[in-house]
């Protein structure tokens, strides 16, 4: 598989793949740490992911976090997002706009194990995914 992908993944994709775990959510850790799927980022979300990967009730090896989170950012797409990609509400968790803003930007798929989160009215156009869904979409 090349590096043509572009996803904006949920922080909860990566706590549940991390580090390296079986099933789709490690697969798409690996992707990401390899670039075979560019990360839709934002300082945001990166100051997001290091917040949480990074906390102690998590005890993930502090070194291994930093490491796949230089390679993730080593290969993402960084986005611009500009004031039309903004959402003024209809999200559960106002926390979580920053990845539906980014996938607006960079007209991406957005990949969460909460899926429910991102309700359709809110998300816009965006396609929400799972992980498994994103892993089977990708022919792997």
């Amino acid at each position: 598989m090349s590096a043509s992908a572009i996803a904006v993944v949920d922080t909860n994709v990566l706590v549940s793949g991390f580090p390296s775990s079986p099933g789709p959510p490690g697969r798409i850790v690996e992707w990401l740490r390899t670039g075979v799927v560019q990360a839709g980022l934002d300082d945001r979300i990166l100051a997001e992911y290091g917040d949480v990967l990074h906390r102690p009730e998590l005890a993930l090896p502090a070194r291994e976090v930093d490491v796949v989170l230089d390679a993730i950012v080593g290969h993402a797409c960084w986005a611009r997002v500009l004031p039309e990609h903004a959402l003024r509400g209809g999200l559960p968790d106002p926390d979580d706009a920053p990845f539906v803003e980014c996938a607006l930007a960079l007209g991406c798929t957005l990949v969460t194990g909460n899926v429910r989160h991102y309700p359709a009215a809110a998300v816009k156009e965006i396609v929400v995914l799972t992980p498994r869904a994103f892993v089977e979409g990708l022919g792997t």
